[in-house]
C-alpha cells in the first residue's frame, strides 16, 4: 500500500490529511496518480488541477514522470490557493 499524505488547504478540502491505497497496476507515475484521484470527483479535480500541487516520493520532489509503486510515501502539496 502507498501512504498518501495531503498537507495545507488540501487537508480541507478533500477532508483528510492521510491515506493508505493500493494503487491501480495502471497508476505508476505521479501523473497517474493524481488523474487516479481526480476521479473522486469534483472537489478532488478542482484541489489536484494541473499546477496546482507539487508532489514528493519518499520525500523527494518529483515530476509528473516519477515513478511510483505501493510501497511509497508520496505528499501532496499546493502551490496556490486550491
Amino acid at each position: 500500500m502507498a501512504k498518501i499524505l495531503y498537507f495545507a488547504g488540501l487537508v480541507d478540502k478533500l477532508g483528510s490529511s492521510s491515506e493508505e491505497a493500493t494503487l491501480p497496476a495502471a497508476v505508476n507515475d505521479v501523473r497517474a496518480l493524481l488523474a487516479w484521484l481526480r476521479t473522486r470527483g469534483a472537489s478532488w479535480e478542482r484541489a489536484l488541477a494541473d499546477g496546482a500541487v507539487q508532489v514528493t516520493v519518499n520525500r523527494q520532489f518529483a515530476g509528473p514522470e516519477s515513478k511510483i509503486d505501493n510501497g511509497n510515501e508520496i505528499a501532496i502539496v499546493p502551490i496556490r490557493t486550491v
